[in-house]
């Protein structure tokens, strides 16, 4: 099945330590491509991550951003009440000393260092909510990848079907293509038959009219486009397989029209190689 190199997929995550958002986009590519935007505590996630897309995926260009935003500050802040006792009884040492000495207020006590005791997120916890994302993610790229890339099969499927036809229009005209070719040359050579050898002329009628045969190719453009229709079904990458077969059809649509020796066949050449790069330009698209 073909499975296209486009998609993309956005997950979010909410706690109380905060929150994730994870972004997994992939892009057409010859190869296999990774890139990573991590926060630095998460950093240890990345050499996991990439094993993981290289054993699910065979090529693109693949961006993985992860931002994680913690929580404001309040939700899991607390109180040092040990070093809060210990600055009131010093407080209450000033004030004997000093009784008009002005005493902070709540608020300036918790910016005192060591009260105000932020309870920091447990750093497990965010990884393993992280790698759930990115799993997650995963699943919805293959998935669009997957969709992406029946689309574009079919696509494809279409383009092969009118290069079947192109390659039956030719084979039904042919016969009458090598009679028409034979009459030319015949008339051709009647004025000089005389000044002609008549084996050599033999000979010569015999190989023009094997250049103007393009049952063979007709044979491999026939055999090449089931080729292709085969490959859209199988399991795994195809891409690589699929742009040689182009270049094989590309290969057979110049010959037929170098061979060709009356209009209908040039036509029917020219519309090929429309139909192949087309398709070639969709397979740059599949994995």
């Amino acid at each position: 099945m073909a499975h296209s190199m486009t998609a993309f997929s956005r997950q979010s995550h909410e706690a109380a330590w905060g929150s994730l958002h994870l972004e997994l986009r992939s892009v057409n590519q010859r190869y296999l491509d990774l890139h990573f935007r991590l926060p630095e505590s998460l950093r240890a996630l990345e050499p996991i991550w990439r094993e993981t897309l290289r054993k699910r995926l065979a090529r693109g260009k693949v961006e993985c951003t992860l931002q994680f935003a913690p929580a404001t500050v309040g939700a899991g802040f607390g109180v040092n009440r040990e070093r809060l006792m210990e600055l009131a009884f010093a407080l209450q040492q000033i004030r004997g000393e000093i009784p008009d000495a002005p005493m902070p207020d709540a608020l300036a006590l918790l910016d005192h260092p060591g009260i105000g005791d932020a309870q920091e997120p447990d750093l497990d916890d965010i990884k393993a909510a992280a790698e759930t994302l990115f799993s997650q993610a995963l699943d919805e790229l293959i998935e669009g990848r997957a969709r992406e890339g029946k689309r574009l099969a079919e696509l494809i499927q279409a383009r092969l079907d009118s290069t079947q036809e192109q390659v039956a229009q030719v084979r039904a005209l042919l016969p009458g293509i090598l009679e028409r070719q034979h009459i030319l040359l015949l008339e051709r050579l009647e004025a000089v038959r005389a000044e002609l050898d008549p084996q050599r002329l033999e000979a010569e009628l015999v190989l023009m009219a094997q250049k103007a045969d393009v049952d063979e190719e007709l044979d491999r453009l026939e055999t090449h486009v089931a080729e292709v229709a085969r490959q859209l079904i199988q399991k795994g990458p195809i891409g690589r397989r699929l742009d040689f077969l182009m270049q094989e059809l590309n290969r057979e649509a110049n010959t037929l029209s170098s061979k060709s020796v009356v209009a209908e066949t040039t036509r029917c050449a020219v519309e090929l190689k429309v139909l192949i790069e087309q398709m070639r330009e969709q397979i740059q698209n599949i994995e």
